[in-house]
């Protein structure tokens, strides 16, 4: 027998016994596979409960004996219009500190270990993410835990003052990295939208670090983390489960600053003002080293594109998709974006343009759709005009191709990212806080599919109408002025207008 096997082997090894058999039909004499069905739909619906004092509770069903689960807090930069900057990015620092039952972060993540867990918060404009994955066995340990680090953390002096010098030291880093992408985003929200909502600093201004204390953050949370605001999101986990979790921890829970005053929120609406912010910075050294950067200057161009509640936002992020964009240095290859066209018009030639990237940053009442790009500063004055002709070029008719090309790529990255479960979690957390419920990824596929040319003619149009806003990064000798880069983007080609230089 054991003979027998190793002479099969050996036939099928030598070219020329090689069996003849298709990959696409199915192998003769094998019995018909049968695969488990999942009985209905039921098992990934998002399911959403809201409890007597308003908390909603939002879970998914996922197979797996790990769960993800988290509080999201309707609460961010674009809150402390009333308050100094920077209480976001100090709470997002002091998550998972001691609190009423823990005595310190080192117990938390002890008792976090016992069920393989992890802890993290992120803080965007405008929510706040406490989130554990863990396993499911530990998830009344869990929700009793994220339900101290919220409600109860003790916020001692000298975790201030760690604080403080973990926001000074993030600050420096800040001016300090070779990509400047998340200093333009913050510069080109100051600009988009002057001095409102969306357009306060994500990070905390270095003048604002030694006034942010104990009775401030406490004012703050009062108006603010309050159970109307809130949703405990859970994937992996059994909704009912997630639910006792949540009456036993999270319903009759007096918060350690007193009863809330959600009267003080402040509900202003984010006002497109449109703008330029420039930071003049000598970018010569920013990367020295074997292989150095050159020295660039960065710009990012930005239009007014709309809110994630309305319609247009699908037809906006398919416009995104089709723009595209990334660094020269890109290597190829299916689903990178080859085809888009900041690569096909822009990058591919233009050989000195260094970067040429589209970002779209949508919220509960606004959007911005931009374009960052990045090059020697002696040429900056051809980059601004090459981008605002890309503008202006977008609203031209798209071609099927590139049309169709752009909606499978995002419906493909829509679906490839909710494979994960911490992207799941934080999908239904996001929806239900915004919205009150969730759009099924099916649901978005079908508004991708159903997005036509002349949809993204008409939403350029409208966005084409409101005034640039602009993020200029580096040496600025060469940058045209603000009124330039309007004038534009409201003429038919996109060219800057003409100057005549007697001294070149």
């Amino acid at each position: 027998m054991h003979m027998f096997g190793i002479a099969v082997c050996r036939q099928y090894s030598s070219g020329s016994a090689y069996p003849s058999v298709s990959l696409s039909t199915p192998l003769p004499g094998i019995p018909k596979p049968v695969f488990a069905s999942v009985d209905g739909q039921e098992k990934y619906e998002t399911k959403i409960t809201t409890l007597e004092n308003g908390l909603k509770v939002a879970s998914q069903n996922k197979f797996g004996q790990f769960c993800t689960v988290g509080i999201l807090v309707n609460s961010g930069s674009r809150h402390e219009a009333k308050y100094p900057s920077g209480i976001a990015h100090f709470l997002e620092k002091l998550s998972f500190s001691s609190t009423a039952q823990f005595e310190s972060k080192d117990e938390i993540l002890l008792t976090l270990e016992k069920h393989g867990g992890i802890c993290d918060c992120q803080t965007s404009r405008d929510t706040t993410m406490y989130a554990v994955s863990a396993e499911v066995k530990g998830l009344d340990t869990v929700v009793n835990l994220l339900s101290d680090a919220v409600l109860q953390p003790r916020l001692l002096d000298e975790e201030i003052e760690m604080t403080r010098m973990a926001v000074r030291f993030e600050l420096e880093d800040l001016n300090m990295r070779p990509d400047p992408e998340p200093l333009l985003t913050e510069m080109i929200h100051a600009a988009a939208y002057r001095g409102n909502t969306v357009g306060l600093p994500r990070f905390c201004p270095p003048e604002n670090v030694e006034k942010i204390d104990r009775k401030l953050l406490h004012k703050y949370l009062q108006s603010y983390y309050c159970p109307q605001r809130m949703v405990l999101a859970g994937v992996g986990v059994e909704h009912e489960q997630l639910v006792q979790c949540a009456r036993k921890y999270l319903l009759n829970v007096k918060p350690v600053w007193g009863a809330s005053t959600p009267a003080n929120v402040d509900k202003s609406v984010a006002q497109y003002t449109g703008g330029i912010v420039k930071m003049v910075k000598d970018m010569s050294d920013v990367s020295l080293g074997p292989t150095p950067i050159p020295e660039l200057t960065h710009i990012m161009i930005g239009l007014e594109s709309c809110s994630f509640l309305e319609d247009d936002f699908i037809p906006f992020a398919v416009l995104n998709m089709m723009m595209g964009g990334g660094g020269s240095f890109s290597a190829g290859g299916p689903g990178k974006g080859m085809f888009t066209r900041l690569y096909l018009n822009v990058l591919n030639r233009h050989h000195w343009m260094y970067n040429a990237t589209s970002y779209h940053h949508s919220y509960e009442d606004s959007g911005l759709l931009c374009i960052h790009a990045s090059a020697d500063p002696r040429q900056v004055r051809e980059m601004v005009e090459i981008i605002t002709r890309e503008f202006i070029q977008m609203t031209g008719t798209a071609g099927e191709m590139e049309l169709e090309r752009a909606k499978t790529q995002l419906k493909s990255m829509l679906m490839m990212n909710l494979e994960s479960r911490p992207v799941i979690f934080e999908d239904v957390g996001r929806q239900v806080l915004a919205t009150g419920k969730r759009k099924l990824p099916h649901e978005l596929c079908e508004l991708i599919s159903n997005v036509t040319a002349s949809d993204i003619k008409r939403v350029t149009t409208k966005m084409l109408r409101s005034k640039p806003a602009v993020a200029a990064l580096g040496d600025l000798t060469e940058l045209p002025s603000y009124e330039d880069i309007q004038a534009a983007l409201s003429s038919k080609d996109g060219r800057l207008p003409r100057i005549y230089r007697l001294f070149r």
